[in-house]
């Protein structure tokens, strides 16, 4: 398991949260879109996926620019992020 990381993702917008593990080699617009499908999947709620999102980290209060690689973020084992959508 050295190429993923266990987070807490958070989604306030459907009072949910779930344990996922997500890849550090992927940039983080590819992430967003595999957390939305997952979240629409295991929810049974549709979600928009041609909205934008937005994701942050809830300890650091970072905010994740799409251009990023996982690995290069401070996301680890145990972070607690935030996706959001835009209004």
């Amino acid at each position: 398991m050295k190429n993923k990381v266990l987070i807490k993702l958070i989604i306030p917008e459907m009072d949910l949260s779930y344990n996922l593990f997500i890849p550090v080699n992927e940039v983080v617009w590819k992430i967003k879109k595999l957390m939305i499908k997952s979240i629409s999947d295991m929810s049974g709620f549709p979600v928009d996926i041609s909205k934008e999102f937005y994701l942050f980290n809830k300890d650091t209060c970072n905010f994740y620019n799409n251009n990023e690689i996982v690995i290069n973020t401070d996301i680890r084992n145990s972070s607690e992020l935030i996706l959001l959508s835009k209004v």
